[in-house]
């Protein structure tokens, strides 16, 4: 099984399509994840560009598209069609995968079923993965209701993120370990970042005090990739994903980030590159 490394896009929103690209190939990495402005031209730019990379740089260059939706108040339904038609369009752009940011923590099981198969629908239609991101605010945000999801929706695909579980628990879920392994065979993606009981991101995971937290989630990454790598998963994908301010603290008056973004980034999948 192939490890492959996608560099988030999250934190360059100050950079042009262009530009994030050459950095992206500049810096090793095997594709991208990124959540496409509202932005006809830079999306046009970022779809040139990415065929130019394919067919010159590296055929196999990966682009996962995300679908993230600003919170508005608004019904169910509303919310269905929102999610259908952004999904829908990012299916335009043929990416390799969609990241979901599926439902709302505060929906029924049954509305959060529904949308659930509104995506599996497009998913199917398009021919192109959703993967469906472990995160605060979504159905997927605790463990143990998860499980019921996917008592019923087995072939669901989802993203580890499990910084979230462990903010939403206030817990390093050592005691929640059996469950956590109920769900490595639908992991099909991981965003590599480390969290801690109180946040989704620690300041810099290879500061010597997160050491414990820096090994735990390295565990469940290597979890994950054996579970996976024993299904005869061809190709599994990791984001680096630690993010800029409100998830990086900043210094007080100042304003100053804790530490460099793109820099941990980076360092994390060189990190994960040895040691996975």
């Amino acid at each position: 099984m192939r490890v492959k490394y996608i560099c988030t896009y999250w934190g360059c929103e100050h950079q042009s399509a262009k530009e994030f690209l050459a950095n992206v190939i500049a810096n090793g990495y095997d594709g991208v994840e990124i959540n496409l402005p509202d932005d006809a031209n830079f999306i046009a730019e970022f779809i040139e560009e990415l065929t130019i990379i394919r067919n010159t740089v590296n055929s196999d260059f990966l682009f996962i598209a995300q679908q993230v939706l600003s919170n508005k108040k608004e019904t169910v339904n509303q919310y269905m069609e929102r999610i259908a038609e952004r999904l829908e369009f990012l299916t335009t752009l043929q990416p390799n995968a969609i990241n979901s940011h599926t439902g709302k923590d505060f929906y029924d099981f049954s509305e959060n079923c529904k949308i659930i198969e509104i995506t599996e629908r497009i998913s199917k239609n398009a021919g192109i993965p959703i993967w469906h991101e472990i995160h605060r605010g979504r159905f997927s945000f605790h463990l143990k209701t998860l499980l019921k999801y996917l008592e019923i929706y087995p072939k669901l695909k989802l993203i580890a993120d499990f910084s979230h579980f462990c903010v939403v628990s206030e817990s390093n879920l050592a005691d929640e370990q059996d469950l956590l392994e109920k769900i490595y065979p639908s992991i099909k993606h991981i965003h590599a970042r480390v969290g801690f009981e109180q946040s989704p991101q620690v300041n810099h995971p290879f500061a010597p005090e997160w050491n414990t937290y820096l090994e735990r989630y390295l565990t469940w990454w290597k979890e994950i990739i054996e579970v996976q790598k024993n299904s005869n998963t061809a190709v599994l994908t990791i984001t680096p994903e630690f993010g800029p301010f409100p998830y990086m603290p900043q210094e007080p008056f100042t304003l100053q980030p804790h530490s460099n973004q793109w820099e941990i980034n980076l360092q994390m999948k060189n990190y994960l590159q040895q040691n996975l």
